[in-house]
């Protein structure tokens, strides 16, 4: 019996070295007294593996049902524990602060892990992924917003504007206490405010060629929530030869529009489908033609949405589509889009 002792505290002892959880030991163990169960049975009286662990199996089988019972008693003791106080449960109930995930962020992100199509394996992707917003402007607040709620683990956002009056129509990011502050700074100020558990890397400057190739190969993903259309060829032509997937969205007055350019998965990039930049006053900046404040709020969450799907591959993505938004009149559409073989950028 001693020996069967020995050799349960010796795997749980390896168990507990290599970090593996409580369960994982505990059926380490199971299996042992299994086994020792089908020797007594198999083995004949006097056998010397069965005279050194008992004789009898019934002592074994005592031990197996006990601790079953008991194992029982405590997953049933936790689950009601879980409900009296409001906490969701997952079938057991994790040490405090073990694995990548603390207790506090578990409960936080609970409403993903229940996802079948995110689930625990979705949310530690999200945990160690990158992703850069370019733009912390109409755009790039509500999708900063959800990407730090979300847990995405790094967020960069680059921006070189302050917080002006005018903006608060619709940056929902920033407040008017924060008006003359860089946009970088208030985002990164009302994200860890949101979440402390995801690190912001705030850049406040414009992105430019000096340093766009760099940046974006630090990141796995790519959200573009720039207003002209230089910084849109120039983020695209980076992201192409980089091979990091781009979420680019757009929108004047009433109307919105966003897709995912990534070539390297077999979608056209944003050249292909803009092969020029259109004239001025046909696309009239917010200044301008004016924007309703919601609307950049519903793209800017579809651009998050697409985010959380690329980095956890969930669901069907806009690899290849253009998604539509009219907001006067509450439609969207979605138009199929292909690669150009003359593209100058991905052709």
């Amino acid at each position: 019996m001693i020996i069967v002792l020995s050799m349960a505290a010796v795997l749980w002892g390896i168990g507990w070295g290599m970090g593996a959880p409580k369960a994982a030991r505990f059926s380490m163990i199971a299996l042992l007294m299994i086994a020792v169960v089908a020797m007594h049975i198999i083995l004949p009286d006097g056998h010397p593996l069965r005279e050194n662990t008992g004789k009898e199996p019934a002592l074994w089988i005592f031990i197996i049902v006990a601790g079953m019972v008991a194992w029982g008693y405590s997953y049933l003791l936790s689950r009601v524990r879980a409900r009296a106080s409001g906490a969701p449960s997952f079938g057991y109930e994790p040490p405090a602060n073990s694995g990548p995930f603390t207790d506090t962020e578990l409960d936080r992100y609970a409403r993903h892990i229940v996802l079948r199509e995110i689930g625990g394996a979705g949310q530690k992707a999200l945990k160690d992924a990158s992703v850069l917003v370019i733009g912390a402007g109409g755009l790039g607040a509500p999708a900063l917003q959800y990407l730090a709620a979300a847990g995405v683990g790094t967020i960069g956002v680059i921006d070189g504007d302050t917080v002006a009056n005018s903006n608060l129509q619709r940056q929902v990011i920033h407040t008017d206490d924060r008006i003359g502050m860089s946009k970088v700074r208030s985002a990164a100020q009302a994200m860890t405010s949101l979440n402390p558990y995801v690190t912001v890397k705030p850049y406040s400057r414009q992105l430019d060629a000096d340093i766009a190739a760099e940046l974006v190969n630090e990141y796995d993903l790519v959200l573009d929530g720039t207003d002209n259309f230089a910084t849109r060829y120039l983020v695209n032509e980076v992201c192409v030869q980089a091979g990091v997937p781009l979420i680019s969205a757009a929108l004047t007055q009433w109307e919105g529009q966003i897709s995912l350019y990534h070539p390297k998965s077999g979608t056209p990039c944003y050249k292909c489908i803009f092969p020029q930049a259109p004239d001025a006053f046909l696309v009239p900046s917010c200044a301008e033609g004016g924007v309703l404040g919601p609307l950049p709020g519903v793209l800017g969450a579809m651009m998050a949405v697409e985010a959380v799907k690329v980095l956890t591959d969930a669901g069907e993505g806009l690899r290849g589509r253009m998604l539509i938004y009219d907001a006067l009149y509450g439609e969207t559409r979605t138009i199929s889009m292909k690669p150009r073989a003359d593209c100058p950028v991905c052709g």
